[in-house]
């Protein structure tokens, strides 16, 4: 074929493609934004608006969810498919303690519009608001009132998704841009804290957020740094192992743990601990029975768990809930240390300042570095039946 003819097609090529319009390839180039941990987050910043893909933590290579976020008065992208959010996002149900804490700390509180599960909320700031009736409680996380959230109009719905969750029924169908908290399926502290950005974006608080986990990572950089130092240090003195840690307790006949990639699992990891499931490959919780943990946690050294409830747990409470607690080493040498969720702020702090638990962790394990006490796990005092 003559050179000429090869031209002559391009050109033609090029003028159809022109009078279809952009294609989605087109559509989708821009700059990408780094991200140091996160790894089911990616965002791409394009001229008028930034595209936000999930990953689907539960099937590998699939995506959960775009979200194509767009300024206040101007026009959605029209080649590519996604949620369309207006930001910033001024009047949002948000369902979870976890990310109302967040706004508090980026300055938007009054972005809150609803919450769910406020018996559960230990904000005073949202305790206060919505008893005034400003903030609007919404139910229950796993089916908010339908009715109210209708009511207050939010422009946005703030939902955690789980695994075969089958969807998010009447909520769907209301045509309120539903944003997917996946952040806690994150395999590392710093992971899931650094989705604070996608949320800053969000609520019109991008610089906030970006500020916010510098300081987080250089906290908890350091931290794992200063376990890492000593325990090197310590290993040319003596072959002293490091200390073996249990996590949480049985809840009615299963005992859940974190896996070994989870975020609990990896912040184990950081601060020099010895995790039975440390080699898990799962993300989530494992659910176990009472007997597996036993057979590989009765040898820790340090036992730690949560727990809710208006007064503070001794030993005998543990034993009134399961008699064979008493079989591990470190009830028995009273190496317990309880976080009361009812009283603590630990959810609300903890997701997005992974190094305020890394920093627990370290104080308890290590209490040779003089990092002071612990601020959510408390020692369990004995008390005889």
């Amino acid at each position: 074929m003559k050179k000429g003819l090869w031209l002559t097609l391009i050109v033609m090529a090029c003028l159809v493609a022109c009078k279809r319009g952009r294609t989605t390839a087109d559509a989708t180039v821009g700059d990408t934004l780094r991200l140091k941990y996160a790894e089911k987050l990616t965002i791409v910043k394009h001229d008028g608006f930034t595209e936000v893909m999930l990953a689907d933590p539960w099937n590998k290579g699939k995506m959960l969810c775009r979200y194509l976020l767009v300024e206040r008065g101007k026009r959605p992208p029209e080649q590519i498919e996604g949620t369309v959010v207006n930001v910033p996002l001024q009047h949002s149900v948000v369902a979870t303690s976890v990310h109302c804490g967040l706004l508090l700390q980026l300055g938007r509180s009054e972005a809150i519009a609803g919450v769910c599960d406020l018996q559960y909320i230990n904000l005073p700031w949202i305790q206060m608001e919505c008893n005034r009736g400003r903030v609007a409680d919404c139910g229950s996380g796993l089916q908010p009132t339908i009715e109210k959230i209708i009511e207050i109009e939010p422009d946005a719905l703030f939902l955690s998704p789980f695994q075969n969750s089958g969807g998010y029924g009447k909520l769907e169908t209301l045509k309120i841009p539903i944003i997917e908290m996946a952040d806690y399926m994150e395999s590392s502290a710093l992971g899931r804290a650094e989705w604070m950005k996608f949320y800053g974006m969000l609520f019109g608080a991008e610089h906030e957020a970006d500020s916010l986990f510098a300081t987080v990572e250089k906290n908890y950089l350091a931290l794992e740094k200063k376990v890492s130092d000593f325990k090197a240090q310590a290993s040319g003195i003596s072959h002293k192992a490091s200390p073996k840690i249990l996590m949480d307790k049985q809840t009615g006949g299963v005992w859940y743990v974190p896996g070994g990639r989870s975020t609990v699992g990896r912040l184990l990891a950081d601060a020099g601990l010895d995790y039975p499931w440390q080699d898990d490959e799962h993300s989530g919780s494992l659910a176990l029975s009472f007997e597996s943990v036993l057979e590989k946690g009765a040898s820790s050294d340090i036992w730690m768990f949560r727990y809710n409830a208006p007064q503070a747990f001794t030993t005998k409470e543990l034993l009134s809930e399961k008699a064979g607690y008493n079989q591990f080493k470190a009830f028995r040498e009273g190496n317990l240390y309880g976080c009361n969720t009812f009283t603590s702020t630990f959810y609300e702090d903890t997701p997005f300042h992974p190094d305020l638990l890394l920093r627990d962790f370290i104080t308890i394990a290590y209490p040779e570095l003089g990092l002071g006490e612990p601020v959510y796990y408390i020692k369990i005092k004995k008390e005889t039946p």
